[in-house]
Formats: C-alpha cells, structure tokens, sequence
C-alpha cells in the first residue's frame, strides 16, 4: 500500500538534470514534475561536483549524497546502471530499501565501442562477445551486480531487455517478476512549421556509435545524384533549442549502429516530420509502418534511403502516415508505471 502523497517520499537519482543536456536530464525532470503534480514530495540527486572527480572518487562522494537522502525515502528510481546505479545500490542495501533501476542505454557497448573503433550493433556485441580487458571485464561484472540486486529493473524497449536477458543472466529475475518494461514518452503533435530547404537534421552527441562518418560519406554520394538536399548536424543542443529545429527541418535521419529508444525519433514524428532509422532499434516494431529504416552499416542502402525520402511524391506519403499515428504514452501513465511496479516489490 502506499502512504498518502503527502507522507510518500520518491528519490529520483541521475547523472545529468536541466540545463544539462540529454535525454536523461529531461526524462528526470519530467517525472519528477509529474509525482509533485500529484503531491508527492520528490528530489533529485543529480551530478554537480562529481563531474569533476575522477570515476572512482565521484562514486563515493555520490554514494555519499544519497546516504544522507536514503532514511526518508520510499520510493527510489535510478535512471542508469553505474553512474548513480551502483552507489544508489549499493546504499539500498545497507539500509533496506527498494531501489528500480531504469536501463537506457548501454554504457558497456557504448564505452568498447568508443575505445576500439569496432563498428558493431547492439545485439551482435553480445552475441559474438569480444575479448575484454579488464577494464571491461570490471565494467560487465559491475552492471551485472546492479541489474541482479536492483529490486526491479526497468527497460524502455522488448528489444533491449530480450538482448540483456542471457549476458547478464536475467531469465531468474524475469521468473521473480522483477523485470517490465516502460516506453519512452509520447506525446501530443506539435506545430510543424514546414521547411525552406531539404535539410535532413541529425542531432546528438559525436560518438562512434552515432555512425556519423558512414552518414556523412553517403550523404555525399547521395548530394551528387541530387544537389537540393543537406545534411544538418546539431551537437550538445539545449531541448527547446532542438525543438524548433525539428519543427523547421525536412526531415530527421538516425543512423546509429544501435538505437535503443531514441527521443529525437519520437519527437520528430509529433512534428510530423519524416525519418531515417537505424533498424537496430527497440522502436521498429512499434514505428515499422511509419518510418524508413536502414541496416546502419550499409551505406548504399543509407544512401538509397535518403534519396527515396528527397523525391516529394514519397516524402508526403510519409507526412500522412506519421500523422496517421496516434500512440500516446504520457508522463502520467509513465508514473503510474513505476508506482505500479513499487506496489508489487
């Protein structure tokens, strides 16, 4: 049972929160509006001076910052695995409290990939596991500690949970009911404000596994069989900032070599506006019929994709599709969710 909102205290725990930027500074902050919307008091502990620490002292002095949190609270959410996962887990179980952690992305692959180089998805890094060093071996071993210990982890998309499920030996917690799944939000249309050129909008941050070079490379190719169109790219780029650009571009395109769930997909289409995905993505099932997507490493098919999109007579009857789709996941339904999911810890 859950106390009243007014005695039921939630911990939302968080590498980044506005102004940073990032998915999972506004994911924190929308959240924790909408439990105070309801009357629950709620805080967030987010990364201030940690960012300046080296890895293993900027853990401790987190860990710290929730002891002196943890006795009041009844609720507690991490939003990753080993940034403020591991310290909020590990004070969880001094003190006898549940904890659900919420898994995003993949530190893990992201971090191997952006050391080696190795172009190589999601899915097929854990199928064909490569040789690790200890480093890696350390990192794997602690996000399987948190994922086994956590009282309830939580996956934005089936894809990536059925991905986890066998490496990290989640068949058993699955078994106990401590594995869900919560999508990502999806909200209402906004305006779209049309475009003045064939811009195609890429956006994030410039790591490995965004594909850029293969991006850029195609791009090339595909601007010398039709010179109207330009590729747009927007780094470290405040949430409403990024907005506005969506609302005036062409169309958005994300050719990572894996996408979990990305935002800047789900807030392309309440724009309207056309994309271009990556097919290693928990969002194909769901978006199949609406979008085009593209095997990340071929570049002629990448290339092939976004001359179909610049010709018009397809570029429109992707606008009508994308404004045919009517799924809706608010932030109401999304707390819901998580409060769901402490009823039955």
């Amino acid at each position: 049972m859950l106390k009243t909102q007014q005695n039921f205290k939630i911990l939302i725990l968080t590498g980044i929160f506005p102004p940073d930027i990032g998915g999972a500074a506004g994911y924190a902050k929308n959240l924790k509006e909408e439990f105070l919307s309801r009357g629950y008091e709620v805080r967030t502990i987010f990364y201030k001076i940690e960012k300046k620490l080296p890895v293993i002292v900027r853990h401790f002095f987190y860990f710290f910052r929730v002891i002196f949190n943890i006795r009041r609270a009844d609720l507690m959410i991490a939003l990753d695995t080993l940034s403020v996962g591991l310290p909020s887990l590990t004070a969880t179980l001094i003190f006898r409290k549940k904890i659900i952690v919420r898994v995003s992305g993949d530190f893990f692959w992201e971090s191997y990939i952006e050391k080696s180089g190795e172009l190589i998805t999601l899915e097929q890094f854990y199928k064909d596991v490569p040789l690790f060093s200890v480093k890696e071996k350390l990192i794997f071993f602690l996000t399987k500690l948190v994922l086994n210990n956590s009282s309830a982890v939580v996956f934005t998309t089936d894809w990536q949970m059925n991905i986890f499920k066998k490496p990290y030996n989640l068949e058993k917690t699955e078994q106990k009911n401590k594995i869900y799944v919560i999508e990502n939000f999806y909200g209402n249309k906004i305006q779209d404000s049309g475009f003045q050129e064939k811009n195609f909008l890429w956006a994030g941050r410039s790591l490995k596994l965004k594909n850029l070079e293969i991006l850029k490379s195609a791009f090339n190719e595909a601007q010398k069989e039709y010179n109207l169109i330009k590729l747009e790219i927007s780094e470290k780029t405040f949430h409403n900032e990024l907005i506005k650009k969506i609302q005036n571009c062409y169309a958005v395109i994300q050719p990572s070599l894996s996408d979990v769930s990305p935002n800047f997909i789900l807030e392309a289409i309440r724009a309207n506006k056309p994309f271009i995905l990556t097919k290693e993505t928990g969002l194909f099932e769901r978006l199949r019929n609406i979008g085009l997507f593209i095997d990340p490493l071929n570049r002629g098919d990448l290339k092939n994709k976004i001359l179909f999109l610049a010709n018009d007579k397809n570029y429109f009857e992707y606008k009508e599709k994308i404004a045919s789709f009517n799924f809706f996941h608010s932030w109401a339904e999304i707390a819901n969710e998580f409060l769901t999911i402490y009823k039955n810890l």
